[in-house]
């Protein structure tokens, strides 16, 4: 695995180009809803925030933008830590439509001039996050996978700066992991991925005000002319985020016929199927339950990994799974380093014999 560290140059613009006077501007995390139900993407995105504001100093604060949210987000949010919450309460902010949402965050970050800027890598934090960064022209980096304070010499112009955001994402298809800085120009903006970072009620004291914001103030009625007519939304086809056991796959399965073992063996434990990006890419398993740098982040409380080798790229998306179990009959494959049990053998036979006795011990 390369470790690429580079600089990203945005194009300037003197409103956010910050002096190092500026550098304590605060931390804001952008925070997505359904209806009243704040996304539990936004709540990881709260607890890292919480600790970046920290070692920085400065305050964490949150926005949240709907219909008829006023009194049922507040509750939701300021548990994790918040300072202060910008809430903006209008028709036509749900559901979620770029213009509005966009004015909102530009003309507000414009008054705030946050030093960091948060928002998960949603459908919306996708489509969210470059209108916002172009507007300001501030840059972005997607996905990201990790977050880091810390700090960057340019050796080009032979500048020093202190605490900026390590931005941390996979690059060239997860096969080397780049660690991007923003030095000249804020907020340093990042979309980060659901799972990645684990959610966590602060412990410590925040000072939890709530601002309750005059939305025309930061929409113009023009914003409004798109509306939103039907929605529908389908229903997810597995927990595979939040399941307490996950039975993974790789590409030592050895077909899509022995994935079926894996749905078995789930199917008993009440856990989820998961895979490796080599065992989807030979079509044995659906994406949407890819686990890595380049799927989903799960931290089960127990991970058994059927036929999977252990590459860095699936490793960082279950490496703080409670219990790793490794099925392998490759007795030196990597995974073997960082599982708590090791069953060496193929699926094919030791599948089998766990539902057997699974079954047998289980009445």
């Amino acid at each position: 695995m390369i470790n690429s560290k580079c600089a990203e140059r945005i194009i300037q613009n003197s409103k956010f180009k910050t002096p190092k006077s500026e550098n304590m501007n605060n931390v804001f995390v952008y925070c997505e809803i359904e209806g009243t139900q704040v996304q539990e993407v936004s709540q990881e995105l709260l607890t890292k925030g919480r600790k970046l504001a920290n070692q920085l100093g400065v305050d964490l604060n949150a926005i949240v933008a709907g219909t008829g949210i006023k009194g049922k987000v507040e509750n939701q949010i300021l548990p994790y830590g918040v300072d202060k919450l910008f809430v903006f309460d209008a028709e036509g902010l749900f559901p979620y439509t770029s213009a509005p949402h966009t004015d909102i965050l530009v003309n507000l970050f414009k008054e705030e001039q946050p030093q960091i800027a948060l928002m998960g890598a949603t459908v919306i934090g996708r489509d969210l996050g470059p209108r916002v960064s172009s507007s300001l022209t501030s840059g972005l980096t997607a996905d990201c996978t990790e977050l880091e304070i810390g700090d960057y010499d340019d050796k080009k112009s032979g500048t020093h700066y202190d605490n900026l955001l390590y931005q941390i994402r996979p690059a060239f298809g997860g096969n080397i992991v780049a660690t991007i800085v923003n030095p000249d120009h804020r907020p340093q903006m990042a979309t980060v991925r659901s799972g990645v970072m684990q959610k966590a009620l602060y412990e410590g004291k925040a000072k939890g005000e709530v601002v309750y914001a005059d939305v025309a103030k930061y929409v113009p009625e023009a914003d409004f002319v798109v509306k939103v007519l039907d929605r529908h939304v389908e229903a997810a086809k597995h927990n595979l985020k939040g399941a307490p056991i996950v039975v993974a796959g790789g590409y030592g399965v050895g077909s899509k016929e022995n994935f079926d073992l894996l749905f078995q063996l789930a199917k008993e434990l009440h856990g989820e199927v998961g895979a490796s990006r080599a065992a989807v890419d030979a079509g044995w398993c659906d994406h949407d339950r890819q686990i890595g740098q380049t799927g989903v982040t799960v931290h089960p409380k127990v991970y058994i990994a059927c036929g999977i080798s252990g590459q860095i790229q699936h490793i960082a998306g279950m490496q703080d799974s409670g219990i790793i179990i490794s099925v392998n009959n490759d007795p030196d494959a990597p995974i073997n380093k960082i599982a708590d049990y090791v069953i060496t053998g193929t699926v094919e036979e030791v599948l089998p014999k766990l539902i057997k006795y699974y079954k047998a011990n289980n009445k």
